[in-house]
C-alpha cells in the first residue's frame, strides 16, 4: 500500500521523544515501511533522518488577534496539506494528527482516511465529526477512550497501542526506588507522584521533558531535594535501563488518559505499577502488575506503592508480551488500513 501518515507538528518526530505520540509515529512509519509499504510521513522539520519525512512548514499568514499565533500556524499548515493531499496518490491516509482541519475536509478529498482518536474528545474535532461531515474510518487505542467518544463516533475499532518488547526488557538488578516518566505538564501529575513518594518514604526519580516551564519552576522545582532526582529528558535506552531498575513506576493521569505508553513500557521492563485510576489504566493494570487507586488521592497512592512494589516482575513482562506486542499492533493496522483503501477503490 501507499500510505500517507499524518501526525501533529508541534514536535519533531525523533528522540528523545517529547511523548507518546511521537514514538507511536516513529515506530508505525517504520514498522509499515519494513513490511513492504510505501509510507510517507508527513512532520515538523527536524524529525529523524530514517523517517524521511516530508516537513510541514509552519503557516503563519491570516493572523486574527483573537487566536494564538501557533493555532493560527497549525490551521494553515493543515490546510494546505490537505489541499495537496490527493497528488501524492496515496491508497489510504493513516492520520493520526490530532487536528480538526484533516477529519473536516476528509469528505472533500479522494484519499480515503483512517483517523486514529489518540485523545479524548475536544471542541474542535468533535464539532468537526457532528452529522453529515464525518466521513472515514476511526480507531483509538482503548475501549476507555472509545466509551468517551461513542456519542459521536459509534463505530471506532479499539487497536492497542504496541512497543518493541526487544528495547524495553527487564535487566535483573532493581533498586528500591520508583520511577516517575512522562511529559512535565501539569495534566500527567508528576508533582502529585512526588507527594506520594515522600509520604510512603520510598526515594523517586523523575524523566521526562519540561514542555510546561511555569508548571516546572511552581510545582516540580520546589518539590525536589533529597530523597527525588530529576534525570532530566532521556533517550529510549537510557529511559528502559532506569525503568529495569525501578521497584515501582508511578502513573498520574489528571486528565482521562486515551492509552498510556508509559504502562506497557514499565510493564514490559518488569516493573510493576501504582496509578490514578483515570481513562484506560483500568484496561491496561491487573491486579497482577498493580494497583489503581482514586484519581488524586495522594495517600491512597503512597500506600498503593508499597503494594504494587511486591507484584511479580514475570507477571508484569508477561502481560506486555500478551496485549502489547509491536508486532501485532502493526498487523491491526495494516489489517484495518487495507480495508479502508479497498472499500474506497
Amino acid at each position: 500500500m501507499r500510505i500517507g501518515v499524518l501526525t501533529h507538528i508541534r514536535f519533531p518526530v525523533c528522540q528523545p521523544f517529547a511523548g507518546g505520540l511521537e514514538a507511536f509515529t516513529h515506530d508505525v512509519t517504520l514498522g509499515l515501511r519494513a513490511r513492504g509499504h510505501a509510507v510517507t510521513l508527513f512532520a515538523k522539520g527536524g524529525s529523524a533522518v530514517e523517517l524521511q519525512a516530508v516537513a510541514v512548514p509552519d503557516e503563519d499568514a491570516c493572523r486574527h488577534p483573537s487566536l494564538s499565533s501557533a493555532y493560527v500556524a497549525e490551521h494553515h499548515a493543515y490546510l494546505k496539506l490537505m489541499q495537496q493531499i490527493d497528488d501524492y496518490g496515496f491508497d489510504v491516509i493513516f492520520n493520526n494528527s490530532l487536528h480538526y482541519v484533516p477529519v473536516t475536509m476528509a469528505s472533500l478529498i479522494r484519499t480515503p482516511m483512517l483517523t486514529v482518536l489518540h485523545t479524548p474528545p475536544f471542541f474542535e474535532m468533535t464539532n468537526a465529526l457532528r452529522g453529515d461531515r464525518q466521513t472515514g474510518r476511526f480507531s483509538t487505542p482503548s475501549a476507555a477512550n472509545a466509551r468517551q467518544w461513542r456519542e459521536v463516533v459509534p463505530h471506532c475499532t479499539v487497536i492497542p497501542n504496541g512497543i518493541d518488547l526487544r528495547g524495553w526488557q527487564p535487566t535483573g538488578a532493581v533498586g528500591e526506588h520508583a520511577l516517575w516518566f512522562g511529559r512535565l505538564v501539569s495534566d500527567k501529575g508528576a508533582h502529585l507522584a512526588i507527594d506520594a513518594a515522600r509520604q510512603a518514604g520510598i526515594p523517586l526519580r523523575l524523566a521526562g521533558q519540561a514542555v510546561d516551564d511555569a508548571y516546572f519552576k511552581a510545582q516540580i522545582q520546589p518539590r525536589l531535594g533529597p530523597g527525588v532526582h530529576y534525570l532530566g529528558h532521556l533517550q529510549r535506552p537510557e529511559l528502559a535501563a532506569e525503568l529495569a531498575s525501578a521497584a515501582v513506576a508511578l502513573v498520574t493521569p489528571c486528565w482521562d488518559e486515551p492509552f498510556g505508553l508509559v504502562v506497557a513500557e514499565a510493564l514490559a521492563c518488569g516493573t510493576p505499577v501504582a496509578a490514578f485510576d483515570r481513562g484506560a489504566m483500568a484496561d491496561l493494570i491487573s491486579e497482577e502488575v498493580g494497583c489503581l487507586v482514586p484519581p488524586n488521592d495522594v495517600a491512597a497512592l503512597a500506600r498503593a506503592m508499597i503494594v504494587a512494589r511486591g507484584k511479580s516482575r514475570q507477571a508484569c513482562r508477561a502481560r506486555a508480551e500478551t496485549l502489547w506486542d509491536h508486532d501485532l499492533m502493526l498487523d491491526r493496522y495494516e489489517t484495518l488500513l487495507a480495508d479502508v483503501a479497498a472499500r474506497h477503490a
